[in-house]
């Protein structure tokens, strides 16, 4: 397969290179197709899109996903690649684990109809689960983030935008998914009695300190995990990893998407430029790289 596209993300591969995986996540972080063992160094990355050149009839010039590291060209079974519908394009198409997440996320979170919902952190995950719970009839979804130019992402993705201490409280459900602790005691304020808080973040090796002391027990709330690994219980008698990948690609055929998207970057120019998109200042969302 001739890689296209490929995207880095930016959260969990941060987390890689400064060797911030606990030692007991070694094997639950290894990404499909990973080379060499953590800490680091490790071939790591799992969004690449790319033209089969050779292979079964059935995939032969065929544009494909597959969760695999940052590379020009690679070999990997045909069950693998995932075929991407005519709708999708193959630069958005790099977006498709982080839908995955967010889909997965849905699932845990299941989010009704007329919901009030908050989704705390406007990164990638986060704002493409605000996206997928703004298309559920009635729903009153709001994108919050401590980063006011990300209100003209929400407005492009049909969803409201506050500011921490503007958001909307006594929400029915309340995702978190900014990685920081602020965030997650932002999340447990905004939810109502006896909602849910779906955690979305993933630390690393940091410590978190969560609020719950105050109203959390006398309130009821819920606070739940929610990780991609494992499909989700609710659908995981009937789905596989496959379906969801599957899925989760053709939701992607919204032109909005594209507002996630920095402009992509050569492969070669990468080492140059990995320390400003790393940058927890680079305001980048997901970081394409192009491949000629």
């Amino acid at each position: 397969m001739k890689t296209l596209y490929t995207a880095i993300s930016r959260g969990t591969e941060s987390l890689v290179l400064g060797g911030r995986i606990p030692v007991g996540e070694f094997q639950r972080m290894r990404a499909p197709f990973m080379a060499g063992d953590f800490p680091f160094p490790v071939k790591y990355g799992y969004a690449a899109v790319g033209r089969v050149e050779d292979g079964g009839d059935a995939l032969r010039d065929k544009t494909v996903f597959a969760l695999y590291p940052h590379q020009t060209a690679f070999n990997i079974p045909a069950s693998a690649a995932v075929a991407l519908p005519e709708d999708v394009p193959p630069h958005r198409a790099v977006l498709a684990a982080n839908m995955e997440t967010a889909l997965n996320g849905m699932w845990d979170a299941a989010p009704g109809p007329a919901d009030r919902i908050a989704i705390v952190g406007a990164g990638v995950v986060g704002s493409l689960v605000a996206y997928l719970c703004g298309r559920i009839a009635g729903t009153d979804v709001t994108l919050v983030d401590i980063n006011s130019s990300r209100a003209e992402l929400a407005g492009k993705l049909g969803v409201s935008f506050a500011e921490p201490g503007n958001a909307k409280a006594d929400c029915d459900l309340v995702v978190h998914a900014s990685g920081s602790p602020d965030g997650l005691r932002t999340a447990l304020e905004l939810a109502g009695d006896e909602a849910t808080v779906l955690e979305m973040s993933w630390y690393g090796d940091a410590a978190v300190t969560a609020m719950l002391g105050g109203p959390f027990h006398s309130r009821r709330l819920r606070l739940v995990s929610s990780q991609v690994g494992h499909i989700a219980p609710s659908h995981r008698p009937r789905w596989t990893h496959g379906r969801r990948l599957a899925a989760a690609i053709a939701l992607l055929d919204d032109p909005r998407l594209d507002a996630l998207l920095a402009p992509a970057v050569a492969f070669g120019d990468l080492p140059e430029r990995l320390p400003g998109i790393l940058d927890a200042g680079s305001g980048i969302l997901c970081q394409p790289i192009i491949y000629s």
